[in-house]
């Protein structure tokens, strides 16, 4: 049964106490020294709350999709950024649903525990982008081990994550009955790897989101470390893929709610030509209408999430989710800086550095064109323009 709202208060509450314990200062100060979170990521894990998806046997909370948006969403209303650490809960849509059971046993208690981050999901390439099946990183079976040849970029997270989820190519595309064939999952230990076939580069961005390119030459990865069947990894992806787009979903949630929040009271506290400038219908109105648009956004999210908890196929609904909700977060955004007018460009007021963080989720992780392309060919049965 889906967890409720009236259920996640306790959630949101405990989450909402440790971020009020990491003021703006500290977020504008990582943002300026472009400085990973350690100090909150750590804090998060050693409460619980990056491994409220392992099920309690494994030394997790055991909750569902929706508490884990619940956290996200309320780290992000409070200013913070969680995008230091949330691909340790969509990771788990692809690592509970595929691994093997000796996987998860030599896995998850140590990422529960905090002794291991799972923070990195290396898809992406230079060459193929949003087109996952043109992939050309490979890993080539001798033996017991494969050797993987290739390259990721914007693996975010990549220096601060212990392990990585890995999609490569194990079957040339041209062999295939299906381009999505061919593709395997495999967990890369990175410490272990690092400066042994793995390099990692960081790159530096408008944002302060820990993202790199990584190498991969002649790198040995155990056959052990295959995650499900080989050359079923594309299916296995998608679970996380949807659980990502859920949970950046309730991320853009939360950083609506920020803006919002954030203009009501600097619209009221205002004044100009002796009025508090939140009289005037020209700030009221956007005011307004980013409201709307956030709360029908949030409806969109928790429809996502229940199917994804039922085990039902949400491809659409976690699209559109994404896609609402990241459009939502924008418009909220650019609300704000506009109410704000020239101190919205100040780093005090902090609107500035969470303008740059949400404008990511137009592009990332998938951009809206694509999605807007996946729902007319999928959904609305359109020839497929791509």
């Amino acid at each position: 049964m889906p967890i409720r709202e009236h259920d996640l208060r306790e959630i949101r509450d405990a989450v909402a106490k440790l971020c009020a314990s990491f003021p703006m200062d500290y977020w504008r100060e990582t943002d300026r020294e472009r400085r990973y979170p350690t100090e909150f990521v750590t804090a998060l894990t050693r409460a619980g709350w990056l491994s409220c998806l392992i099920p309690e046997e494994y030394g997790g909370a055991g909750l569902k999709l929706a508490a884990a948006a619940a956290i996200l969403e309320e780290i992000q209303k409070s200013g913070a950024n969680g995008a230091a650490c949330h691909a340790q809960m969509y990771t788990m849509g692809t690592v509970l649903r595929h691994c093997s059971e000796a996987q998860k046993k030599k896995y998850l208690p140590k990422i529960a525990k905090g002794e291991l981050r799972l923070q990195a999901f290396g898809v992406t390439e230079p060459s193929a982008g949003t087109d996952t099946s043109s992939i050309r990183t490979t890993a080539v079976k001798k033996g017991d081990r494969y050797v993987v040849n290739g390259q990721k970029v914007w693996t975010s997270r990549a220096e601060h994550s212990d392990l990585m989820l890995l999609l490569v190519r194990t079957a040339p595309r041209e062999q295939a009955q299906k381009k999505t064939d061919g593709l395997s999952v495999f967990i890369v230990d990175m410490k272990a790897a690092l400066n042994k076939g793995l390099s990692i580069r960081p790159i530096r961005t408008m944002i302060n989101h820990a993202t790199t390119e990584v190498f991969f030459e002649n790198l040995e990865i155990p056959a052990e470390n295959l995650v499900g069947e080989e050359g079923k990894g594309f299916r296995y992806v998608l679970d996380g893929m949807n659980a990502e787009r859920i949970l950046i979903g309730a991320e853009c949630i939360g950083d609506a709610r920020w803006f919002i929040a954030k203009a009501t009271a600097y619209a009221n506290e205002r004044k100009v030509f002796g009025r508090p400038i939140g009289q005037n219908q020209g700030v009221q109105f956007p005011i307004a209408r980013a409201y709307m648009a956030t709360e029908a956004a949030a409806l969109m999210v928790e429809r996502a999430a229940q199917l994804y908890e039922q085990g039902k196929p949400c491809g659409p609904e976690s699209n559109m989710a994404k896609q609402l909700a990241a459009e939502a977060s924008w418009q909220a955004g650019d609300m704000c800086l506009q109410t704000h007018g020239g101190f919205g460009f100040a780093e005090e007021y902090d609107v500035e550095r969470k303008f740059r963080e949400t404008r990511l989720y137009q592009i990332a992780p998938i951009s809206t064109n694509l999605v807007l392309c996946y729902l007319a060919e999928h959904v609305l049965h359109l020839p497929r323009s791509y």
